[in-house]
C-alpha cells in the first residue's frame, strides 16, 4: 500500500511516540545512583537496587495487562535463586509482579483524575531461605494524563438580562434596536475547546438565555374611540357602571395607568378610579340617577401611564383618550313623599276624628300614577290614627294620652293604583302636647315616726310630689292641711315654697299607749290652668325612741309583756316555736312515706289490679285478694307468699308451689299447664289482663259454710220462727223447722 507524504509523516510521529513511551517503562532506566548498603558482620558495599519511579499511562483498554516496568538486583543471576516481592498501594489487586523475572503489570484500567500516582514497595528474597537480599525499597508509579476529559462550565445553563433598546455590552448584541415586544428571550450556545482548539482536543457546551427586559417605550392605547353602557336608574349610588381598559405592549410598572374624567356632562355624577390587578378603569356613580331628569350623560376619559421614560418621550405622548356614553334607562319607582318626615303636633285632650296633618306623595314616572295612602299597623298597633286614602290627611282615631305615650312614629305607605307591587314610605312624627289632667301625689310612700318624747316644733318628716303632667314652665306645687285637720292639736305643715313641705309636732310627747298611728290629711295643689288638686294621708307611728332620736320600737303590744321579757327574748321563744314545728312536720311525712303502699300510685299505675281467686271466700270483701287462715285449706300447703306489688315475670319465678293430695289432680294440672303457656306464649294478652286460678283443692278448715247441713238435732240454732214468716219463707220453714210437723209437710 503506498502512503503519501503527509500520512507517512503522521506515521513515523506515532512510531516515535510509542518507542518514547515504551522506553520510559523500562526499569532500568529508573535506576538512580548507587547508594551504601552495610550489612551486619560485612563490609561496606555498593548498592544498585534502589528505585525512583515509573511511568504509566492512564484509560488503557486493551485485553492484556498493561505493562510497567521491571525489577532487577544485581545479585539475580538469572538461574531463579532469586524472587521478588511487591507490597504497597494496589499490590495484587492493581499491580503484580512476576516473582522470577521482576515484570511489573497493571490488571486494571487507570484513572488519573482518581488517583495519580501509586507508592509500593519491592524486595529481592533468596528463594531457598526467603531472606533478603537486598534491603526493602520503595517506589512509585505515576499515571501519565491523556487528554480525556472535555471543558466544563460549572455554573451552566446560564441566564442574564440586558434592557431592550441597548448598545453593545459584554456579550454583544448582534442587532442595534431589539424590540422586547417583538422578540422578548434568546437560546445562545457557547462551545470550550481544550489543547487551545488543536486537532484532537475536547470541547464542551453550554447554554446562554438571554432576557430583554422591559422599558417604558410604549405609550397606552384605548382599543375603541367610544363606548356605551346602559344603566337603569335605580342603581344604588357606588355601584359599578363600566369597566374599561387601555392597552400597553409593556409590562409590570412600565404598563401601570392612571385614568381620569377630563370632559362631559357627569363630573359630578360619576368618578373613574384604577384597578391595581387588572389595569382598568373602574367607572361608579356617585349620586343616584333619575330618568325623568336626565337620560343620558358623555364622558371623555385620558389613560396615561403613571411612571414615563423621558428616553422615549420622543416616540409619542404617552397617553390616550376615549369617550363615554352612559344611557340611563327608565324604572318603574315607587312613590317618592315630598318629605322625608312628617313631624305633627296635637293635643292629648283633642277630639276623636280631628285632623292632625296631612301626607302627600307622588309618582316619579313619567306616567304620574295616581297614588293611595294607608298606614303601615305595625307601627300603629293600637290604631290611634286613620289616614284618607285619596288625600293623605292624617286624623285622630282614639283618644291621647300623652303620659301613656308622648311621640307616635308611624309610617305612611303610599301605592301606585296602576301597580300595586310600588310601594313608597314616608315616616310622620306625632308629638303629642300635654295638658293638665292629672293631679298631683306624695313622691313615695312615707314612713314617718314620732318619738315618745318629742317636742314641740320638731320636724318630723319633709313631703315632696310628683305630677304626671309636663307643663312649659315646670312644676310648682302648693301644700296644705285639710279644712278637718288644720285646728288639730298634734301636727302642723309648712310649705317650703320649694315644691316640698315640712311635718311638724305641736305639743310636748306622745304615748303608744293611748294612740299609736295618727292619720294627717294633706292638700296638694299644682300650677296648671285650670290647677288640679289632691289629698294624700301621711302616716304617723309613735315610737320609743333612743337618746339620738332613732326609732327602736313603734308597737303598742310591747306595753303588755310579762315584766321582764325582752324584745330579744320573744324573737329567740317565737324561733324555738317554729324550728319545733318544722321538726314534727318532718316526722309526720316521713312516717305517712313509710305508711304509703309498696304498690304504685293509682294515678300512675299502668297495671290492673290483678284479683286473685285462690281464696275460700270473704264475703263483700273478696276483691281485696286477703288471705283467711280460718277459711285455709288445710289440705293444700302453700310457700311463702310472694310480694303483691312486683311484675308477674318476678311472680312466675316466686310462684309457690302447692303441695296437695292427689284429688282431682287432672283437673289442677290442667290450669297449671295452660297458666305456663300463658307465661311463655309472647303472643298472649299482656300480663296486667291475666286472672289466677288456683285450685282449692276439697274439705276447708271451717267446713262447709252452707246451712243446709244445720238440720241435725245437735243444732243449737231454733229456725221456727220461719213458719211465722209468711207462705213465701214455708220451704224453709219446713226444712228448718224442728217440729214433728214440719218434718211431715
Amino acid at each position: 500500500m503506498k502512503l503519501g507524504k503527509v500520512e507517512f509523516c503522521h506515521f513515523l510521529q506515532l512510531i516515535a511516540l510509542f518507542l518514547c513511551f515504551s522506553g520510559m517503562s523500562q526499569g532500568e532506566l529508573s535506576r538512580s545512583g548507587s547508594k551504601p548498603y552495610f550489612q551486619s558482620g560485612r563490609s561496606r558495599t555498593k548498592r544498585s537496587w534502589v528505585w525512583n519511579q515509573f511511568f504509566v499511562l492512564e484509560e488503557y483498554m486493551g485485553s492484556d495487562p498493561l505493562y510497567v516496568g521491571k525489577l532487577h538486583s544485581d545479585v539475580d543471576k538469572g538461574d531463579g535463586s532469586i524472587k521478588y516481592i511487591l507490597s504497597g498501594e494496589g499490590a495484587s489487586s492493581i499491580f503484580i509482579i512476576d516473582e522470577n523475572t521482576g515484570d511489573i503489570h497493571a490488571t486494571k484500567r487507570l484513572d488519573r483524575e482518581e488517583q495519580a500516582y501509586y507508592t509500593l514497595r519491592a524486595q529481592a528474597l533468596d528463594r531457598l531461605t526467603n531472606k533478603p537480599v537486598e534491603p526493602e525499597s520503595e517506589f512509585v508509579i505515576k499515571i501519565q494524563d491523556i487528554n480525556d476529559n472535555e471543558p466544563k462550565f460549572l455554573d451552566g445553563p446560564y441566564t442574564a438580562g440586558v434592557p431592550e433598546m441597548s448598545p453593545v455590552g459584554v456579550i454583544k448584541t448582534a442587532l442595534p434596536n431589539m424590540d422586547r415586544e417583538a422578540k422578548d428571550q434568546y437560546l445562545l450556545v457557547i462551545q470550550a475547546k481544550d489543547m487551545v482548539g488543536q486537532n484532537g482536543g475536547l470541547s464542551g457546551t453550554t447554554s446562554v438565555t438571554v432576557t430583554l427586559t422591559d422599558v417604558n417605550d410604549n405609550p397606552p392605547h384605548f382599543p375603541r374611540r367610544s363606548y356605551q353602557y346602559n344603566v337603569p336608574e335605580s342603581l344604588p349610588v357606588a355601584s359599578v357602571v363600566a369597566r374599561i381598559k387601555a392597552a400597553d405592549a409593556d409590562i409590570g410598572a412600565n404598563a401601570e395607568m392612571e385614568y381620569k374624567i377630563v370632559d362631559g356632562d357627569g363630573l359630578g355624577i360619576f368618578k373613574i378610579a384604577v384597578d391595581k390587578d387588572t389595569q382598568e378603569g373602574i367607572i361608579t356613580i356617585q349620586k343616584e340617577l333619575d330618568f325623568e331628569a336626565k337620560t343620558s350623560y358623555t364622558l371623555r376619559i385620558e389613560a396615561a401611564n403613571k411612571d414615563a421614560d423621558p428616553r422615549f418621550l420622543s416616540l409619542g405622548p404617552f397617553s390616550d383618550t376615549t369617550t363615554v356614553k352612559i344611557i340611563v334607562e327608565d324604572v318603574d319607582e315607587p312613590p317618592v313623599f315630598s318629605s322625608l318626615l312628617y313631624p305633627m303636633e296635637v293635643s292629648e285632650a283633642t277630639q276623636v276624628g280631628n285632623i292632625i296633618g296631612t301626607v302627600a306623595a307622588h309618582d316619579p314616572d313619567s306616567s304620574n300614577s295616581p297614588v293611595r295612602y294607608s298606614i303601615d299597623r305595625n307601627t300603629d298597633l293600637e290604631r290611634y290614627f286613620n289616614i284618607d286614602a285619596n288625600s293623605g290627611v292624617i286624623t285622630t282615631a282614639k283618644s291621647l294620652d300623652r303620659e301613656t305615650n308622648a311621640v307616635h312614629n308611624i309610617t305612611v305607605l303610599a301605592m301606585e293604583s296602576q301597580n300595586p307591587s310600588q310601594v313608597g314610605r314616608g315616616y310622620v312624627a306625632i308629638t303629642i302636647l300635654d295638658i293638665n289632667d292629672n293631679a298631683p301625689e306624695f313622691a313615695m310612700d312615707y314612713e314617718t315616726t314620732v318619738c315618745e318624747n318629742a317636742q314641740p316644733g320638731q320636724v318630723i318628716q319633709k313631703i315632696s310630689a310628683v305630677d304626671k303632667d309636663e307643663p312649659s314652665n315646670g312644676h310648682q306645687f302648693y301644700f296644705s292641711l285639710t279644712t278637718d285637720a288644720t285646728n288639730n292639736h298634734n301636727f302642723s305643715l309648712k310649705d317650703n315654697k320649694d315644691n316640698t313641705a315640712s311635718i311638724l309636732t305641736r305639743r310636748n310627747g306622745f304615748r303608744r299607749q293611748e294612740q299609736s298611728v295618727y292619720y294627717l290629711p294633706i292638700f296638694i295643689v299644682d300650677s296648671g290652668s285650670p290647677s288640679l288638686s289632691s289629698t294624700n294621708t301621711l302616716t304617723i307611728r309613735v315610737c320609743d325612741c333612743d337618746n339620738d332620736g332613732v326609732a327602736q320600737t313603734c308597737n303598742a303590744e310591747a306595753y303588755v309583756l310579762p315584766a321582764g321579757l325582752s324584745t330579744g327574748a320573744l324573737i329567740a321563744i317565737l324561733a324555738c316555736v317554729l324550728t319545733l314545728l318544722v321538726l314534727i312536720l318532718l316526722i309526720v311525712t316521713m312516717r305517712r312515706r313509710k305508711k304509703e303502699p309498696l304498690i304504685f300510685d293509682e294515678e300512675r299505675d299502668i297495671r290492673e289490679n290483678i284479683v286473685r281467686y285462690d281464696d275460700e271466700g270473704g264475703g263483700e270483701e273478696d276483691t281485696e285478694a286477703f288471705d283467711m287462715a280460718a277459711l285455709r285449706n288445710l289440705n293444700v300447703i302453700r310457700d311463702t307468699k310472694t310480694r303483691r306489688d312486683v311484675t308477674p315475670e318476678i311472680q312466675f319465678l316466686s310462684r309457690p308451689t302447692l303441695k296437695s293430695i292427689p284429688d282431682n289432680v287432672i283437673f289442677r294440672e290442667f290450669i297449671w299447664e295452660r297458666l305456663k303457656e300463658a307465661d311463655v306464649d309472647p303472643g298472649a294478652p299482656p300480663y296486667d289482663s291475666l286472672q289466677t286460678y288456683a285450685f282449692e283443692g276439697n274439705g276447708s278448715v271451717a267446713e262447709s259454710l252452707s246451712s243446709l247441713d244445720s238440720i241435725s238435732s245437735n243444732s243449737e240454732q231454733n229456725y221456727d220462727y220461719l213458719s211465722d214468716w209468711g207462705p213465701r219463707f214455708k220451704r224453709l220453714a219446713d226444712m228448718y223447722g224442728t217440729g214433728q210437723e214440719s218434718l211431715c209437710s
